[in-house]
């Protein structure tokens, strides 16, 4: 006999944000669990599957089988035809689990145990420490390393360059000769000792987002499972940099503030936060060619009048 999929007893929103991870943005993976998950048949047959989406039974059998490897739904033959039958928890929050699959901040910001709000961690610790936060948002503008980009114009910059090669083009600016490298589970990208403000070094953690990412930046696209803004705060650092080559979503600042919010009343010390979204990204890389002119075409930087 198959098993139920989900587990109730278990944090709901667990199963919830699982389901909508694994449709994603695909529509007809989208058609398939919303065929299975409709109506009182508990079991739905794959032609059945196709002529309610209509689907070739070849794309439902594609798209059944990836919801069957996530374990959204098990799968069994009746009258010996390939049926899948329908999770009881995710039928009831399908169309929920459908608008978090198209929505990828929203799924983002949606509270599980792996990712909990910042909000409640926030909450829990006003209340035991009761310590006011110090907390300061800061541009490139702020930073006497980067004093250069100052008054710089935008400019172009003909294409983003690689992580890899914005990480060094940063080191160069800063001096900064120690070894950093990606293995998916670190809290950084670049970890420096070496960041001037206020006439002071500080400790910083950047995060940073290269050409492999497209579109607006959520929360939800840094990290393989969107998490990599919490585990940049987890850095032994008092200054946070997001950067990225394009527009930053609103959410990605209410998140970073909350974030170091949280650090700082933890800490009581003051926390520094900011984004170097692409139009201060390509004033840097015009500000310092030398330091990025092996890695991209940089045009002829001007001062704003």
């Amino acid at each position: 006999m198959p098993i139920e999929t989900t587990d109730v007893r278990s944090n709901p929103n667990e199963q919830i944000a699982h389901a909508a991870k694994s449709i994603g943005k695909s529509m007809d993976r989208a058609k398939v669990f919303l065929a299975i998950h409709t109506g009182k048949k508990v079991y739905k047959t794959v032609a059945e599957i196709a002529s309610v989406t209509g689907l070739s039974r070849k794309r439902v059998l594609e798209e059944a089988v990836k919801l069957y490897n996530d374990d959204i739904v098990t799968r069994d033959k009746i009258d010996g035809e390939l049926a899948y039958k329908k999770d009881k928890f995710l039928a009831q929050n399908k169309n929920r689990i459908l608008r978090l699959a198209k929505n990828p901040a929203e799924l983002a910001s949606l509270p599980t145990k792996a990712t909990p709000r910042a909000t409640t961690v926030i909450h829990h610790i006003v209340r035991a420490v009761k310590k006011s936060p110090n907390v300061k948002h800061i541009t490139i503008d702020d930073v006497e390393s980067f004093s250069k980009s100052r008054g710089m114009s935008a400019g172009t910059v003909s294409i983003p360059v690689e992580e890899k090669s914005f990480k060094d083009g940063l080191k160069a600016i800063l001096g900064e000769e120690g070894e950093f490298h990606d293995w998916g589970g670190e809290s950084d990208d670049l970890f420096t000792t070496r960041l001037v403000i206020g006439g002071s070094r500080k400790a910083a953690a950047f995060g940073l987002k290269g050409r492999g990412t497209r579109g607006i930046l959520y929360a939800s696209k840094m990290g393989k499972r969107g998490d990599q803004i919490q585990r940049l705060f987890g850095a032994p650092a008092e200054v946070f940099v997001v950067q990225y080559w394009g527009q930053v979503d609103e959410r990605v600042y209410e998140l970073m503030e909350k974030l170091a919010t949280s650090k700082s009343i933890e800490q009581g010390k003051r926390v520094y936060w900011g984004v170097i979204d692409g139009g201060d990204t390509r004033r840097l890389v015009n500000a310092y060619p030398d330091c990025f002119a092996k890695n991209s075409k940089v045009q002829t930087p001007r001062r704003d009048e």
